[in-house]
């Protein structure tokens, strides 16, 4: 027995050793001072290292590990060890941001360099360390203070800038001058304008400054977005091995306070209205965010990109009641409202998690040509409310829910998705208008269920000419038989269309299907194209994670 499980252990790590291990992202390290430094949020703290913020202009494939510290200079950091702790974390492939020279300059001798001398020695020791372990060190000069002389803006730096500058040149490494865009930028601002971007707090606006705040030298969120703005694009002119991995919104949402807002309401808010030769795009960094959200008819071009895991949540249900006492109703329990035109949404989560309590929508969607791409919708009964009459584009979307969980009157094309089923019922309920040609279109989806789950119907009819049909879907054990049902109404199977072409898989076994549900001789016009096109030839694509955006007049 001790040879068979002997045996038993080493064919399980030649399997792991054979298994190919999964790619590290690379890690983009930042060692500097105040000006880069992550900030504590408590009491409303309005500052922001550009650091902090650089994570909301890289995509997901790649991290940033902020080291940076207030009031430390290249002396101090390695002082404190702190230079030690990023070598031991530094890996080949990775990428170390230095940024120094505001308290190098200072006559504090726990420190104080001086170029030329101490400070050029420290920087050489950072990049000689990093590239010993592998990795790409990158030399920042340091950002300017907001020192106005009349209309003109006054260095305080002076050689520390062109020791950063000879340092990079002397070792062969990659330099940023952060100081003189960001200089301009300030210089075109102007002394009064500038000071939207520091830390110019008006007394009794913020608990942590209750008597108000001048600071020239420390950026607030405003501040901090534009500068790491500035050095993102920066950095990747410097390192262009960096540039793919760029990414430039208009807003950024993070609930740790290196975005521009905390929660997705407050961006939704800022979009301009009737915007509609730009398309407003907004990153949400991970996290659960409780709110219950509305796009309005104003908001139009809108994207809505998550980064991470986000997941965007409420719990109301329809026989919750309102201030009044009356029930909010199906349509009111949703989490997630969309009103506007061409709404876009890409790694997010949408759910309600009131449970199974009733009808609980957690997408209701009130707009034309409205995409989803690699989007969740959680939820049990009423998952998604297709409301409009309009057009929506589901692309490798996960839908789950109980009973009717995608119902409406829109045109809506599920493109590659998955359809769970968490327990008996019907997949969808359209209520399709007469005079529309298409309702409901799953393309290539896969059927599935929690275990234990079957006798799930594909379709009933919400209303007299409901329309669904599934091309080319794995149709899993779950599917009834009969496959589609009548909702108790007779006459409605004279009305309904409810189709299928090519499906596998033992749901689809069509030998007991119901008389009114059709089989189709082909699949011929049943493209995202032909479905969706409408009179003015929408294409749901997107590019550079922007999705297509329809220009007005």
């Amino acid at each position: 027995m001790k040879f068979k499980s002997l045996s038993i252990a080493l064919l399980g790590l030649l399997l792991c050793a054979a298994m190919p291990a999964e790619k590290r992202k690379p890690v983009v390290f930042m060692i500097g001072d105040s000006t880069m430094a992550n900030k504590d949020l408590r009491k409303g703290n309005p500052e922001r290292g550009w650091g902090m913020m650089l994570p909301g202009f890289l995509s997901d494939d790649i991290t940033v590990d902020n080291h940076a510290v207030n009031g430390r200079s290249t002396k101090s950091f390695i002082d404190e060890g702190r230079w030690d702790a990023v070598v031991e974390k530094l890996q080949p492939g990775d990428y170390v941001v230095i940024e120094f020279g505001h308290n190098d300059s200072k006559e504090d001798p726990a420190r104080h360099t001086d170029p030329g001398t101490t400070y050029d020695a420290n920087l050489t020791r950072f990049v000689k360390e990093a590239r010993a372990k592998g990795a790409q060190p990158v030399i920042f000069n340091s950002i300017p203070r907001r020192n106005f002389v009349g209309d003109s803006l006054v260095d305080t730096h002076g050689e520390y800038l062109t020791a950063a500058r000879r340092v990079a040149e002397q070792q062969g490494v990659p330099f940023v001058d952060l100081n003189t865009p960001v200089a301009k930028f300030i210089t075109e601002l102007g002394p009064d304008e500038s000071k939207k971007y520091f830390m110019h707090v008006a007394p009794g606006t913020v608990p942590l400054c209750p008597d108000g705040k001048t600071d020239d030298t420390h950026l607030n969120v405003k501040g901090a977005r534009a500068v790491a703005s500035i050095a993102v694009d920066a950095l990747a002119e410097a390192v262009p091995a960096l540039a793919p991995y760029v990414r430039h919104y208009d807003f950024v949402v993070a609930k740790d306070g290196s975005g521009d807002f905390f929660t997705v309401a407050e961006a939704i808010a800022a979009v301009p209205d009737l915007c509609g030769k730009h398309r407003t795009t907004i990153l949400v960094r991970s996290g659960v965010y409780k709110e219950k959200i509305v796009v309005p008819r104003s908001k139009i071009n809108v994207s809505l990109i998550g980064q991470g895991d986000v997941t965007l949540t409420y719990d109301d249900f329809a026989s919750r009641k309102n201030i009044f006492g009356e029930e909010i109703g199906t349509a009111g329990s949703s989490s997630f409202f969309i009103y506007a035109p061409d709404f876009y949404a890409e790694n997010i989560t949408f759910e309600n998690a009131a449970g199974p309590v009733g009808q609980a929508v957690a997408c209701f969607v009130g707009a034309d040509r409205v995409t989803f791409r690699n989007c969740r919708f959680l939820g049990n009964q009423d998952t998604i409310y297709t409301w409009a009459r309009g057009r929506q584009y589901y692309d490798n979307c996960y839908i789950e829910g109980t009973v009717d969980f995608i119902f409406g009157r829109s045109t809506a094309v599920f493109d590659r998705c998955t359809i769970h089923a968490k327990r008996r019922g019907y997949l969808t309920a359209p209520s399709t208008d007469v005079d529309v040609d298409n309702g409901y279109v799953f393309l290539d989806c896969k059927l599935t269920a929690d275990e234990g789950v079957d006798r799930v119907y594909l379709s009933r009819p919400w209303r007299d000419y409901a329309k669904a049909v599934f091309i080319r879907c794995e149709m899993g054990a779950h599917i009834h038989p009969e496959g589609w049902h009548n909702w108790r109404k007779p006459e409605r199977e004279h009305t309904v269309f409810y189709a299928e072409y090519g499906c596998t898989g033992p749901g689809a076994d069509r030998s007991q299907r119901v008389a009114f549900g059709r089989e189709l001789d082909t699949d011929e016009g049943y493209d995202v194209a032909s479905l969706l096109a409408g009179d003015d030839n929408w294409v749901p694509t997107v590019a550079d994670n922007q999705a297509y955006a329809v220009i007005y007049p």
